[in-house]
């Protein structure tokens, strides 16, 4: 708990306070706002105060993300907060979080996934356009190589930047210079913050598969506070914590970031989860793909009721979802990374860094 616990209403009522921690991003704001608003229906006697800081990634705008080589750059000091108890919880995309967390943290939560697919967000000059009918050699820009790795490889008549900041930021590099004929963005960003009507066309798997844990909000917390667990566990979307804990293995089990194009694509369907997982050259040349299912129905009524166990999978503590389920997914992550590094994924991995370092 942080040291402010609980206040008074005007009728001598006393309520928790819990505060939550953010980026200063109008995104984050809209995303944070939208589990504070969850937390408050479920819990009104709970009052809630919200924290807003500025993180490394938001403050290092010069360099690609790639090329900064923090592994934590959105999520630093908003950890920082929660281990001096200046906040009791904190919401990140899921896709900012590594895949190992720091000693005494958990992600308690991972609220229902919004669309994962990335989106084209062309220049108003290229309205009514494609990325297939763009003329050859329009620049697109992205900050991101696994967006890069994948388009260049679907669409080679484009060139592709580098560009950055948030998105507001990013729309009006757009909109008010000649520099770039399109820029690709995560449609969850765009719908949360109301901007729909800017999105030219969604990417299917096909064009560009979606980073880990793309499109999911999480809550995170610290692994001690039992209360705050309980309190948050309710948020969690099982079908989303299922497919994201399956994403981070995988990840974690090919020791990829954000320095390496690595994508995926998730799909629970009649209590199957399926997983496509592949990694990429950087220039989209060499690429290595597969996908593999695994069951995740209760296997009896034992196993449905063993959920009430603190278990972190790869970061997640999902106490509220079927322990079979969770350790289901896990090992389908690490059996397609395993299968991915049998065909030398690794050795494409690890030309990737070296040439993203050599850039």
């Amino acid at each position: 708990m942080s040291e402010e616990a609980s206040s008074q209403d005007g009728n001598g009522k006393v309520s928790r306070v819990i505060r939550i921690g953010t980026r200063k991003s109008q995104l984050a704001r809209i995303q944070t706002d939208s589990v504070a608003d969850k937390l408050k229906e479920l819990y009104p006697d709970v009052h809630l105060e919200i924290v807003a800081m500025s993180t490394t990634g938001d403050i290092i705008l010069d360099r690609a993300l790639s090329k900064i080589g923090e592994k934590s750059l959105f999520t630093k000091e908003l950890e920082n907060a929660l281990e001096r108890n200046e906040v009791d919880l904190v919401i990140h995309s899921l896709k900012d979080l590594p895949t190992s967390l720091p000693a005494g943290f958990t992600i308690g939560a991972v609220l229902k996934r919004e669309n994962p697919h990335d989106a084209v967000v062309l220049h108003p000059s290229n309205t009514g356009k494609t990325l297939d009918t763009l003329p050859e050699k329009s620049v697109i820009g992205t900050s991101s190589l696994r967006r890069a790795a994948q388009l260049k490889k679907r669409f080679p008549h484009l060139e592709f930047k580098d560009i950055r900041g948030n998105l507001n930021t990013r729309l009006k590099k757009l909109d008010e210079k000649d520099d770039f004929a399109a820029i690709i963005l995560a449609a969850a960003g765009l719908k949360r913050m109301g901007w729909e009507n800017r999105i030219s066309m969604v990417l299917e798997p096909e064009d560009c598969m979606y980073a880990v844990g793309q499109g999911a909000l999480a809550v995170e917390v610290r692994a001690r506070d039992a209360d705050i667990l309980e309190m948050v566990s309710v948020l969690h979307d099982p079908d989303t914590v299922l497919r994201c804990i399956a994403e981070r293995a995988f990840l974690k089990q090919l020791e990829g970031g954000c320095s390496v194009p690595v994508a995926v694509h998730t799909q629970v369907k009649d209590s199957q989860l399926y997983l496509t997982g592949a990694v990429y050259s950087l220039d989209g040349s060499q690429s290595i793909k597969e996908t593999m299912q695994t069951s995740i129905a209760p296997g009896n009524k034992q196993n449905l009721e063993r959920v009430d166990e603190q278990v972190q999978r790869v970061g997640v503590t999902a106490i509220k979802v079927p322990a079979e389920a969770q350790d289901a997914a896990e090992q389908l992550g690490v059996k397609l990374a395993d299968l991915l590094l049998s065909k030398g994924a690794k050795e494409i991995l690890t030309v990737a860094r070296q040439l993203n370092d050599a850039r």
